[in-house]
């Protein structure tokens, strides 16, 4: 912890509770650029938090009291700073409904009736929640209109979909865009958006009550949002039938407080999963291939998988926009999950160097990077060309050649030295790859060789070969 951070937190304690915390611990940082802190006291702890968005602060200051004033379980605000850019607030434990709802060892009727819960308060939140609020105060808009839908489709556009590599027509695009934005902003809007209502912002205490966090983005918006947010979050694994049921539940919550057009509200309701699932993998795209942030890379294929189920039952049918989409989730971007495996974990790479080198999604950064562009180029031999370092005759090109037996002798050390200390040391992850200049030759037939070696050797070690310009994986 930085020493103003510190000195920040310690002038917040002592002008509060009167002395300095015990302990000041940094939590783990999440999607946003503030750092929260656990300050523990002798019978109690707090959350310390230490932003740099003062507009921002003061949205979720305003809120929390709004909420706090009708009921809403929010946590309790202690102290701000005068520079508005830090605070201390209730530290609501660290148990949240994600790790409820995902937990195999809890019944599912247990889960998915938490799940109504949340969705019961979701209600009050856009509805009680939404009165009285004045939402010229929220941030960094007041309300969800076009022009904000547009900013996450542009946000989905240049910080996923392009880095993906696919190719599309820009403007043809762009007119389906605005005839989407329109689509989403027609109708009654004046209710609260949570704008991030997934249950990871939920918290448990430990009776079980809710508490919620992270609406510091909230404005006015449509209804349908939120709940598409929940229902439809990429990592909670629910079934079709859970998510039918939480929909047809959140209706009848609904239907109790206000009039609605249930029909209309089931027609909408899909575009606007659509919507919410375009919005987090441009979050993705940029927490996870911008800023290197290892959760976010590791949901993609979540949120992909989500994706292609709405094209399959018609989202945009008939549009180009579905067209893109279609090309996107069939060529797949960042890397499968993998069954859970209590050991390490070896990833075997093969690429080409113009399309750079491979991420390293676990978040270690652990292992090497060989270059075989030294080695003789097989490809440029007419009847290799076309083949791969797979193929029988480039292998056994290669197999006789005595610099790419020194080569490979020379990273085998390297690695195997690795392999030895991160099995007893208790890592998970290690990245090995071989780049050459198409990705097809040189460097697929190392990784097939290591790969192979490390097989033998290491048994209780899980090997994953991942020839990428070729597109094959192998566990």
């Amino acid at each position: 912890m930085a020493l103003k951070q510190k000195e920040i937190l310690d002038a917040l304690s002592l002008a509060h509770f009167g002395k300095l915390a015990d302990s000041i611990i940094p939590l783990p940082a999440s999607g946003s650029n503030r750092r929260y802190f656990r300050m523990a006291f002798e019978n109690k702890s707090v959350i310390g938090v230490v932003g740099e968005d003062v507009d921002e602060n003061r949205a979720f200051f305003y809120l929390t009291n709004h909420f706090r004033s009708i009921g809403l379980p929010v946590p309790e605000l202690f102290r701000v700073s005068d520079d508005s850019l830090s605070y201390l607030q209730e530290d609501v434990g660290t148990h949240d409904l994600f790790s409820f709802i995902t937990d195999p060892s809890i019944l599912m009727a247990e889960r998915e009736a938490k799940m109504r819960e949340a969705l019961s308060l979701l209600v009050q939140f856009q509805i009680d929640g939404g009165e009285c609020l004045d939402f010229h105060k929220c941030y960094p808009q007041e309300s969800q209109d076009k022009t904000t839908v547009m900013w996450d489709l542009n946000y989905f556009k240049y910080c996923f979909l392009k880095p993906s590599g696919i190719n599309f027509n820009e403007q043809i695009l762009e007119n389906e865009f605005v005839s989407l934005a329109e689509t989403l902003t027609v109708g009654d809007d004046n209710y609260f958006l949570y704008r991030d209502f997934q249950s990871r912002n939920i918290m448990m205490k430990e009776d079980g009550g809710l508490v919620f966090i992270d609406y510091q983005g909230g404005r006015r918006g449509p209804l349908l949002y939120d709940p598409a947010s929940f229902i439809y979050q990429a990592k909670a694994g629910l079934s079709s039938d859970v998510r039918d049921r939480l929909f047809d539940y959140y209706l009848k919550e609904l239907g109790e407080r206000i009039s609605i057009n249930v029909p209309d509200l089931r027609r909408q309701y899909k575009l606007f999963v659509l919507f919410r699932t375009l919005q987090v993998l441009g979050a993705y795209g940029y927490r996870g291939f911008f800023e290197k942030k290892p959760h976010f890379i590791q949901s993609v294929p979540f949120a992909l998988s989500n994706l292609k189920q709405l094209l399959i039952e018609g989202a945009l049918e008939g549009s180009y926009f579905a067209e893109v989409l279609t090309t996107l989730v069939n060529k797949g971007i960042g890397v499968e999950q993998l069954e859970p495996f209590d050991g390490l974990t070896v990833d075997v790479w093969s690429f080409s160097y113009r399309n750079g080198i491979p991420e390293d999604y676990s978040g270690n950064g652990g292992g090497f990077v060989f270059d075989c562009r030294a080695v003789h180029n097989p490809g440029r031999l007419p009847r290799l060309a076309s083949l791969t370092g797979r193929d029988a005759e480039v292998a056994n090109y290669l197999g006789e050649s005595t610099e790419m037996a020194s080569f490979l002798q020379s990273a085998n050390q390297l690695i195997e030295a690795s392999v030895k200390r991160y099995l007893a040391r208790g890592f998970r992850s290690l990245v090995v790859a071989f780049g050459c200049t198409g990705g097809q030759h040189r460097s697929v037939y190392s990784a097939e060789a290591i790969a192979q070696q490390l097989r033998q050797y290491f048994p209780s070690v899980r090997v994953v070969l991942r020839h990428r310009e070729l597109g094959i994986t192998e566990k």
